[in-house]
């Protein structure tokens, strides 16, 4: 659906020439992605489901092979097949010929992309695929190319016009190729019910792997977490929040129960003469928001977003066992 906002628009009051190629470049690309979406609701479907299965009942790893601009998007279909729990690697189709088959055994499955479907350089696969049993998936938009003839299963890509004006450099085509390999990696990530626990175990580095860390992996615990129990004077607890440094104070019951929080902003929403003689009970905020050790570090970056809040009080069996800051969160690049 075309955006409702307007282009922006240059001194002479028209839209620069570059913004309109790059509107005709994505509008191109896109019909391409609705041509491969309207394929896969027909006779595409079936091919399809049976790639997947044929994956997913596979005792080896999927093997995505391509040359050229094909072997680009080929890598990148491994990558996210692996990073998605289908064990996958990438093989440069002429480099095949030069000892990496050796890298294929008669497990795996073979994932070979060519749009055309009639690179010379792909017949030592084929020739391996067919000496050795070893099923292969063409990803083509030529069904009766020399490669979509020897493979067990094609996967025919709608043809679709180049971004490119000339309608030579692989725009469209490329953009279909990964489109059709993050389908497969989903349609597999979803029948194996893949979770976030799961995804964690490949990405632990970067942003990600912060992100798919657990609550208890960023908690201040023991003597770091600023507490005081019920009945408390007020002049403590700000003794308290201070040379803790996280700017609040938690406040259990005798059983180190949470039963409320004093933060920077209720000393200021109560500040009066008598404030540091009066009891933490008639300042703290009751029933803090809670959360489980176990929590992941995306969870838990949500709960603070949604709340507005920058501290969380962590508990386990009802007892306080830690607590997180926001500020830890964003030295450890979570947030």
């Amino acid at each position: 659906m075309p955006s409702s906002k307007p282009l922006m628009t240059s001194s002479s009051g028209l839209t620069p020439t570059s913004v309109e190629s790059a509107l005709r470049t994505l509008e191109t690309e896109s019909g391409g992605i609705n041509a491969l979406a309207a394929a896969l609701r027909g006779p595409l479907g079936e091919a399809f489901a049976r790639a997947v299965d044929l994956i997913r009942n596979a005792k080896g790893r999927v093997i995505v092979t391509g040359l050229g601009k094909s072997g680009h998007m080929a890598r990148k279909i491994a990558a996210t097949l692996a990073s998605t729990g289908t064990p996958a690697f990438f093989v440069h189709t002429a480099e095949a010929a030069h000892g990496d088959l050796g890298m294929i055994t008669t497990d795996d499955v073979i994932m070979a992309l060519s749009w055309s479907g009639e690179q010379p350089e792909m017949k030592t696969l084929v020739n391996y695929s067919a000496r050795f049993a070893i099923p292969m998936i063409a990803v083509t938009s030529n069904a009766a190319s020399s490669l979509a003839q020897a493979a067990d299963i094609v996967i025919e890509l709608p043809k679709a016009r180049e971004a490119c004006p000339h309608n030579l450099a692989p725009t469209t085509s490329t953009m279909m190729q990964v489109a059709i390999g993050d389908a497969i990696a989903i349609a597999l990530l979803e029948g194996r019910g893949f979770t976030a626990l799961e995804f964690a175990h490949f990405h632990p580095g970067g942003k990600l792997g912060a992100m798919l860390k657990f609550v208890r992996d960023y908690m201040r615990t023991g003597a770091e977490i600023p507490v005081k129990p019920e009945g408390t004077k007020m002049s403590d607890a700000v003794v308290e929040m201070s040379a803790k440094g996280l700017g609040c104070v938690c406040i259990v019951n005798d059983a180190n129960e949470a039963v409320g929080i004093i933060t920077d902003g209720d000393l200021r929403r109560h500040m009066r003469p008598d404030l540091l003689t009066v009891t933490v009970d008639e300042i703290m905020t009751r029933q803090p928001k809670t959360v489980p050790p176990s929590m992941l570090a995306s969870e838990m970056i949500e709960v603070l977003n949604t709340r507005k809040i920058t501290t969380l009080v962590v508990t386990e069996a009802d007892k306080v066992v830690g607590i997180v800051h926001l500020h830890d969160l964003l030295r450890a690049g979570v947030a």
